[in-house]
């Protein structure tokens, strides 16, 4: 029996088969093109875990037949690592031969342990490459960031999640097709990881041990994961019933009833930033002018999702919530603009009405634009009675009681 991990045998062997990244490998990419160049420089991997970092690193050692040597930063120390940077120094100039020195949240040296890197990162003695979920910005030292890459690595999303747990199963390295996995346990073994591919794979190698008859089905995944499998499809009715439960709740002033419908929707797996965007629709819809904060606080709940992700973000989307449904309730802007758009779709497209025109040369002005334009700040309380509708429309009202 094959102790490896299955996250550790399945790996991609080459960068065709990496998901999620085309941005770097895809054709006339920049991973694609230092391959094709056959240059091979120092960089940093900045991506979620689980993406595709340390399988990167793994295949230009590979691809540029270079010795491949694996730290992590929260178990090593500098002085370690210092040794062999001295030792592949030396391999450098006898053999001509690179060496990758693999450092794994490289964030977690402080700035002057960083600085143990650069002057064999400057000769070109080893070739630097550094993982790690921080911003690099913030957490490296701007001497290293000058001498190294930077490349942004995606999280995966659902549908790379359910094709590296296929890949895995039905691989001879993997589970060689020995077990059905059901479509059901598939989808939920890509929806609780998260993006995180090796949290699935672990996911799919833990509930094949746990399975007796060679069917990896929901119950058996429940059991493994210790989290129940909330009903729910992303692409399907589900999807809608629940964004519109959320939704009425919300107009309803229900803030019990909008937490249950939104963690029923983040526990399932949906994407954090689908529910931000609609509760900043919901802001401008069933608010509006009502409450002018609704929309601010709505925009910064999706800045914070986005900014710190999951689970840390459910709660400024929980406290968005909650203040939408306890906020004044208007769809009056709502309204006011579906009869303005209406009106400029079916009327007869005047033309602009010449005292408002903007009259930047003096043959505009000798034409007659802005002629007779009354500028409301020469007014008391910057009030004067114009007209600013064309013709057709004039004195038409979208807003009551203006």
């Amino acid at each position: 029996m094959n102790k490896t991990p299955l996250a550790d045998r399945v790996r991609p062997e080459n960068f065709e088969k990496v998901l999620g990244q085309q941005h770097l490998l895809g054709p006339g990419c920049p991973i694609t093109k230092q391959v094709e160049k056959g240059r091979l420089f120092s960089m940093i991997l900045f991506g979620p875990p689980g993406s595709g970092k340390t399988t990167i690193a793994r295949l230009f050692a590979k691809k540029f037949s270079a010795d491949f040597i694996s730290f992590s930063a929260a178990t090593s120390g500098i002085v370690e690592i210092k040794k062999y940077m001295q030792q592949s120094e030396k391999c450098k100039k006898l053999y001509n031969r690179d060496t990758i020195i693999f450092i794994d949240e490289i964030h977690r040296f402080n700035k002057a342990q960083q600085d143990a890197f650069l002057p064999y990162v400057e000769k070109g003695s080893i070739i630097l490459v550094g993982a790690t979920t921080e911003n690099p910005s913030f957490e490296l030292n701007s001497s290293l960031l000058s001498r190294v890459k930077v490349y942004m690595i995606n999280p995966l999303n659902f549908e790379d999640m359910k094709k590296i747990i296929k890949r895995a199963s039905a691989s001879e390295k993997g589970l060689a097709n020995k077990f059905k996995l059901t479509p059901e346990a598939l989808n939920f073994i890509a929806n609780i990881s998260d993006g995180d591919a090796r949290v699935a794979l672990n996911a799919l190698e833990l509930s094949s041990l746990a399975s007796r008859e060679k069917i990896i089905d929901l119950r058996i995944v429940e059991d493994v994961v210790q989290k129940k499998a909330l009903k729910y499809d992303k692409q399907g009715e589900e999807h809608y019933n629940l964004i519109s439960a959320l939704h009425k709740s919300l107009r309803g002033s229900d803030p019990d009833a909008g937490l249950y419908w939104l963690a029923r929707m983040l526990e399932a797996g949906e994407d954090p930033l689908y529910i931000a965007r609609r509760l900043v629709r919901f802001a401008v819809e069933d608010i509006g002018a009502a409450d002018h904060q609704a929309i601010v606080v709505a925009i910064a709940a999706k800045d914070a999702v986005d900014f710190i992700g999951r689970p840390e973000g459910d709660l400024a989307l929980a406290e968005c919530v909650v203040y939408l449904a306890m906020a004044p309730k208007s769809n009056e802007i709502y309204l006011a603009y579906e009869q303005a758009k209406e009106d400029a779709l079916k009327t007869l497209a005047e033309p602009v009405p010449m005292h408002i025109r903007n009259a930047p040369t003096r043959l505009m002005k000798n034409l007659g634009y802005g002629k007779g334009y009354k500028y409301p700040h020469n007014y008391p309380d910057a009030e004067v009675d114009q007209e600013y509708m064309p013709k057709n429309l004039k004195k038409r009202k979208y807003l009551k009681g203006k």
